[in-house]
């Protein structure tokens, strides 16, 4: 018997976390949810929204045993997508409160490709802090949400050469400099952030923090030694696009 979906979309993400820690299968949040599980700003009246659904990564090669551990949760699965796309991206519903579940299967691709299951088991509950600021900065068509959220991961944790409860610093730049898409994306979401910071009528200091923290990223990107892959992608430039405008998949 299907157990029943929580209410409370923060409350339903940790007990689905749980409950695949409990049958040994590692699912971690990523995306809204879990950046305000790490940062208080983001209930902040200045950088406060909605999260009408849930994000998920897993390992690779455990799409059945995930679609099971979701069946078993209450949810409905998108056959004929998960069939098509299973060993990259699953997709569950809950219908009774209208949300839509992603799990990325292996990896994260959406307009660029991050390595995210590389360090799956390093936080409890989400992926580490580097990855979800990722997840965030590496959107082309970034909109106000996700700015909102990049401003509180940053607002709240600094960068270090670290990962606990701090954006480990190295781990973001050696990502970017092995991928000159993600390197340009990255730089230019930074520049985007701090121009459109100024609608959320934050506090004067918490202003300065993050500007202050974008320049350090902007100067770890700027300084990172750079792989041939980047120098060679590099040479080609804005010629060529650098990125993919994922379709959003909705039921319906």
């Amino acid at each position: 018997m299907p157990e029943t979906i929580l209410e409370d979309i923060q409350e339903e993400a940790l007990r689905i976390v749980r409950a695949g820690d409990a049958q040994g299968i590692l699912v971690r949040l990523l995306g809204g949810l879990a950046i305000r599980l790490h940062s208080p700003s983001a209930t902040h009246r200045a950088l406060a929204r909605s999260y009408p659904d849930i994000d998920f990564a897993t390992a690779a090669k455990r799409s059945q045993t995930v679609a099971d551990l979701f069946v078993s949760l209450g949810y409905e699965a998108n056959k004929t997508f998960n069939l098509l796309n299973g060993d990259s991206r699953l997709l569950f519903y809950d219908n009774a409160h209208g949300r839509q579940i992603d799990v990325f299967v292996g990896g994260f691709e959406m307009s660029h490709r991050l390595p995210i299951t590389e360090r799956l088991a390093l936080e409890p509950l989400t992926l580490p802090l580097a990855e979800l600021l990722l997840t965030k900065l590496q959107i082309v068509e970034m909109n106000e949400k996700d700015v909102r959220d990049s401003c509180a991961l940053i607002l709240d944790h600094p960068f270090a050469d670290t990962d606990s409860e701090t954006i480990n610093l190295p781990r973001v730049a050696q990502i970017c400099a092995d991928d000159w898409g993600l390197w340009k994306t990255v730089s230019l979401n930074l520049d985007k952030v701090q121009n459109v910071i100024d609608r959320f009528l934050l506090e004067p200091t918490d202003k300065a923090t993050i500007i202050y923290r974008l320049d350090i990223l902007r100067h770890a990107l700027q300084d990172a030694p750079k792989s041939l892959r980047w120098r060679m992608r590099a040479r080609v430039g804005e010629r060529v696009p650098w990125y993919e405008l994922p379709e959003e998949v909705r039921r319906g």
